[in-house]
């Protein structure tokens, strides 16, 4: 297994140039980083300990975030290390005002590019982020002692399915790290499955927050006579819906404005046709003009700014959810007061949907017509959720305190 594993990687760095020139085109990849992925490093070590962390993608980064900003605070810890795999977590990642803590991309599961990234940044200590496991880079630490550990794991249900067709490689691979910290009780069972002795559940990390939620008291007065619809993490088709949303709420809301964050910028282009062929008006947030009276839907173009129009917003739709992608984080929303609606997939977060649906926070919407009430409704009806909110944060708190003290006690 190890062979033909080994053999399918060396493939895709044969053909990674093809790869990496077809990915720059469609702005998914660094044209000046990507050597980083084949351990060509630009940034240097500092001095002393590094500790490591490995994310896949925006959302793992997100909930280290907190971790990461108490760890900066440590005196005796001198180097952080994030990796990632996606361009945009790297991006976000600048808009961070981090001292310590640098960033790579994720590099090839090759032996040779991973010792000369291990070569490189010397880690004393590694977490991996839910589900990035990585077999390669696990056997090679493993190797060389370092201590590994797979923080805030998750195992979705379908996942499981396919680990269990490979039992004997799965109890060899989840049994490498030295301690795993499932984020909910099935991912706890699912390990269990495997025969995983070092294993404790903390909580979820992505109920916890950065220590100071950002004010937009500019953004509020720009918007401040506009009555706000936020699409969110959308994916394609979810904007079109959201569009056709837009065009039948106008009719009975007045200054209606709706906010479209999609998943991925480089689809900007394919949505703006959308609004064209819909003789909707338009702005993008890249552009720095004008909100007019005739705007209709505002385009957030740019990474990172989420939390910004969520910050102004009374409902938010969350994409990934009306198609089968398994929805996204509905916490950070939530936190500035939003109502959540979506659609039936989001199995990847299953518990937090429970805890919000009990608490009135949420909102799913089986198809078109039933999503178009729901937003409707909300946006016509008053409510405080202050309360209810303040028990989420408290959660995270409490979460992150756990998390914390246990890394601080392993590093």
């Amino acid at each position: 297994m190890r062979l033909f594993y080994n053999l399918v990687i060396s493939i895709i760095i044969i053909f990674s140039p093809i790869i990496i020139f077809y990915r720059i085109l469609k702005r998914k990849e660094s044209p000046r980083r990507f050597l980083e992925k084949f351990s060509f490093q630009q940034k240097k070590r500092g001095q002393g300990k590094l500790i490591w962390f490995h994310c896949s993608s925006v959302g793992e980064f997100l909930s280290v975030i907190p971790i990461l900003e108490k760890l900066e605070k440590e005196k005796d810890i001198k180097n952080i290390l994030l990796s990632t795999s996606t361009l945009s977590s790297s991006k976000i990642f600048n808009k961070f005002k981090f001292r310590k803590t640098i960033h790579q991309f994720y590099p090839i599961d090759n032996p040779i590019i991973i010792n000369k990234f291990l070569d490189h940044w010397k880690p004393s200590s590694v977490f991996f982020v839910e589900s990035e496991i990585w077999p390669e880079m696990l056997r090679i630490l493993k190797l060389r002692k370092i201590k590994i550990f797979l923080l805030n794991a998750r195992i979705s249900k379908k996942s499981f399915a396919k680990w269990k067709n490979l039992k004997k490689i799965g109890i060899k691979i989840f049994n490498m790290f030295d301690y795993i910290f499932p984020q909910n009780k099935q991912t706890f069972n699912y390990l269990k499955y495997f025969n995983v002795k070092n294993i404790k559940i903390l909580g979820n990390l992505k109920f916890s927050e950065t220590e100071k939620l950002d004010s937009y008291k500019s953004l509020s007065k720009i918007f401040k006579k506009r009555k706000i619809i936020c699409a969110a993490s959308t994916h394609n088709n979810e904007e079109e819906i959201i569009s056709d949303i837009h065009l039948s709420l106008r009719k009975n809301i007045k200054n209606l404005l709706t906010v479209i964050i999609p998943r991925h910028i480089e689809r900007s282009n394919t949505i703006l046709q959308n609004l064209k062929e819909k003789k909707i008006n338009y702005i993008c947030h890249s552009e720095r003009k004008q909100l007019k009276k005739d705007i209709e839907v505002y385009l957030v173009d740019t990474y990172g700014d989420s939390k910004a129009f969520y910050s102004i917003s009374k409902v938010v739709f969350l994409g990934g959810s009306f198609v089968p992608r398994g929805g996204q984080n509905p916490l950070e929303p939530v936190r500035y007061g939003c109502n959540i609606v979506h659609g039936k997939h989001v199995y990847n977060f299953t518990e937090i949907y429970n805890m919000l649906h009990k608490n009135r926070l949420s909102f799913k919407a089986k198809n078109f017509s039933e999503l178009k009430k729901i937003i409707s409704n909300l946006m016509i009806k008053e409510q405080n959720n202050k309360k209810k909110i303040n028990k989420f944060k408290k959660i995270g708190k409490k979460i992150l305190a756990k998390n914390f003290k246990e890394i601080r006690a392993l590093i």
